[in-house]
């Protein structure tokens, strides 16, 4: 399979996570990938890791049959303003700016543009990364397998519609802070009950950490799993108990409900500046 075009408009931290991905699984080839950077010590940088750099956002968009938008919400208008007279139907461009609706970006650009929208989120930058993305009107099933394998360069990627990118930013785009949020509070318990907490971190972390892992690996429902640790009178059944007493899994239920309605909110407001946040 020939390695397609990648262009990055952007080149920050999320679009370096995903462009070493990309190249360290070898889904795209380092000839075929391109980066415009305004700010010189980062367009320096990608240079110096033997990639194709410009200032100029429309030319990386030339070179490339992928064109991945990195770069800020409020930005995306202008930079498809610039590029918008080279991309027609036969490039594919792929938006990672939260809350910048498929309707958005294709009305800026030429009919019958090609656009998926993707929401990754942090853990991207250690290659962990759980994303999802929608397909505009016109592309195609081959457009979003090929952005689902370079995602899973990086991470796991589902494809969802629209409507669902809002449950998508609630859950996982947000989640990794509900998970940090755990990992604290379990190694402070650690501490209370003793441990230094260089330890009681660590062991925090790579247990929630290889809960995730067992869930990933299937064949088991997240119940299941649980139950198997849940030894009849033993301690982790106290243990769940205590967290179902205060309201464990409704809070965490809560939280991704908030963080999807606020999403949903600010999606609003950015097409209609009008709107009260």
């Amino acid at each position: 399979m020939t390695s397609p075009s990648v262009g990055f408009l952007g080149g920050g931290m999320m679009a370096s996570s995903l462009i070493g991905g990309f190249l360290k699984s070898g889904a795209v080839a380092q000839a075929a990938m391109s980066v415009a950077e305004p700010v010189p010590p980062l367009r320096e940088k990608h240079a110096a890791a033997g990639l194709f750099t410009s200032a100029d956002n429309l030319e990386v968009a030339r070179r490339a049959d992928v064109i991945f938008l990195a770069v800020k919400p409020d930005v995306i208008p202008d930079v498809l303003r610039q590029i918008a007279s080279t991309v027609g139907q036969a490039k594919l461009i792929v938006s990672i700016a939260a809350g910048v609706s498929l309707q958005a970006l294709q009305a800026q650009l030429q009919p019958g543009a090609r656009v998926i929208r993707v929401m990754p989120n942090l853990p991207c930058l250690v290659g962990e990364c759980a994303a999802g993305f929608c397909r505009g009107a016109h592309a195609t099933a081959a457009d979003s397998k090929l952005v689902g394998g370079l995602l899973g360069t990086v991470g796991r990627a589902e494809e969802v519609p629209e409507k669902l990118m809002d449950a998508v930013t609630g859950l996982s785009g947000s989640g990794p802070a509900y998970g940090f949020l755990m990992v604290e509070a379990m190694a402070d318990a650690g501490v209370r009950m003793g441990l230094p907490r260089p330890i009681a971190t660590t062991l925090a972390a790579q247990t929630l950490r290889g809960a995730a892992t067992m869930v990933l690996a299937g064949g088991k429902h997240p119940g299941e799993l649980k139950d198997m640790v849940c030894s009849p009178g033993g301690t982790t059944i106290a243990g769940v108990e205590a967290l179902e007493y205060r309201g464990f899994r409704a809070a965490a239920i809560a939280a991704v409900v908030a963080a999807t309605t606020r999403s949903a909110e600010l999606r609003a407001a950015a097409e209609n500046p009008k709107a009260k946040l």
